[in-house]
């Protein structure tokens, strides 16, 4: 199989279908995915943004919510901070327009806010004024990824429950399973009607992520009725995701031919229909800066 021509072919599929709705006048709503957990430290923040960055590279327009309300921290992973955030839009002093920056890859982001216990406590009226200046940015990106706090809180189902797709980080662990289950369980009772995906994260091998991640699938059929659980991938453990953190820098920034790397490169690849090889030595940059020769040739 020519997997270089089947790459060519999908890449120009896909600009030809684009390219035929704006002409055609089309809009392609923005696809909305929150990420959440059931407990905290499985690495989904740093999950997210990375995700994004990986879209971004592979041609997508990509915003992030950080919605953890007052534990915000995908800035801080950026080693960036924020002027405004998303406390000055639920306050009325912004515009959310006036609060978004623009991080690695050209990735949108809104920031959250840090340390500010009203976030974590929104009223329903602020929540529901907010997403009607959320929904306003529709069709600007191809992808809005959600970071929700972990848990159930009354926060993280409110943004949950409106997404199109969940993507549920876990780790191979069992009280993260446990906390997933109950996540899942909880989305469930709610009757979500999206799609619930399962990455687990920090897998020492794709073994253990794959036997995890069934566990939690055989579970879920088990006790729960009309949902339906996707397995979408695994994230190996990798010392240099830490490493990555303390520099507040994005590890498929700062190692992108890493274990973990290859990881979002696969799920981000997955997501837009594209083609992943494993061996990133040449670079994506460098791939698709090959590509648009050929098509200029």
């Amino acid at each position: 199989m020519n997997t270089q021509l089947d790459r060519l072919k999908a890449l120009t599929k896909n600009l030809k279908i684009k390219a035929e709705g704006e002409l055609n006048g089309k809009e392609y709503p923005t696809k909305v995915i929150t990420i959440a957990s059931g407990k905290g430290g499985v690495g989904k923040t740093n999950f997210t943004l990375n995700l994004g960055l990986a879209l971004a590279e592979l041609g997508q327009r990509v915003l992030i919510l950080d919605a953890d309300l007052g534990l915000a921290n995908i800035d801080v992973i950026l080693g960036i901070s924020p002027r405004f955030n998303l406390f000055h839009v639920i306050n009325g002093e912004k515009e959310l327009s006036e609060i978004i920056i623009e991080g690695p890859n050209g990735i949108k982001i809104i920031p959250g806010g840090s340390g500010i216990y009203e976030l974590a406590d929104l009223k329903e009226w602020q929540l529901e004024r907010f997403l009607i200046k959320l929904s306003a940015l529709e069709s600007e990106s191809d992808y809005l990824l959600i970071d929700t706090g972990a848990g159930i809180s009354k926060n993280v189902l409110n943004f949950t429950l409106a997404a199109d797709e969940i993507f549920i980080v876990t780790t191979p662990e069992p009280t993260s399973l446990t906390d997933a289950y109950g996540l899942i369980k909880t989305l469930n009772k709610h009757k979500f009607i999206g799609n619930i995906k399962i990455i687990v994260n920090k897998a020492v091998s794709y073994e253990e992520g794959e036997i995890a991640a069934k566990k939690l699938k055989i579970v879920v059929n088990k006790f729960l009725i009309n949902c339906k659980l996707e397995i979408m991938g695994c994230i190996l453990d990798d010392k240099v995701v830490q490493d990555s953190v303390k520099k507040q820098q994005p590890f498929i920034l700062n190692y992108p031919t890493s274990k973990a790397a290859n990881g979002i490169y696969f799920l981000a690849s997955k997501m837009c229909n594209q083609f992943f090889v494993t061996n990133k030595a040449m670079g994506l940059k460098n791939y698709f800066t090959k590509i648009i020769s050929y098509f200029k040739n």
